[in-house]
């Protein structure tokens, strides 16, 4: 092997490359590779909170639905609830209402049937009577025929 001045030269220009680049090319790589490699990791860990996060409001959005299942469950129970109520007191005040019709037609027909005895009284007094004018032959004053009246009412 002969090693002559240009292979020491050339020896000389990649020491020289090399120091180059080990001062001047190398550290601004790595400063750079060093930078993508923290936003790389700090884009996966906003991946993960962002997972995370993502997890907790499905959770959160679950737990809000049921909630707001069973408040509908609860204010539709209590919608039946006084549905029934409201029933059982109309059916109440129906009730009530149907006696007071009951006891007011009552009053009423017991009304009419004293009128209808006090008109039968007076037509029983005047057939009387002239059942007994005709018996007598003669025709009573009116104020006998009154008196007699009265006195046969007060009988019936």
């Amino acid at each position: 092997m002969n090693f002559n001045a240009t292979l020491i030269g050339q020896s000389l220009a990649f020491i020289v490359f090399v120091w180059f680049c080990m001062k001047f090319v190398w550290p601004p790589i790595m400063t750079a590779l060093a930078h993508r490699k923290e936003r790389i990791a700090e884009g996966l860990a906003a991946a993960d909170r962002g997972k995370h996060e993502q997890e907790l409001a499905q959770k959160k959005a679950t737990q809000k639905l049921h909630e707001a299942k069973q408040q509908a469950a609860e204010i539709i129970s209590r919608a039946e609830k006084r549905a029934a109520e409201i029933i059982e007191e109309a059916k109440g005040e129906a009730h009530e209402e149907a006696d007071r019709i009951k006891v007011a037609a009552k009053a009423e027909l017991d009304q009419e049937i004293n009128r209808a005895k006090e008109a039968l009284r007076g037509q029983v007094v005047e057939i009387a009577t002239a059942g007994a004018g005709r018996i007598l032959k003669r025709e009573l004053d009116k104020t006998a025929n009154d008196e007699l009246i009265k006195d046969l009412v007060a009988q019936i």
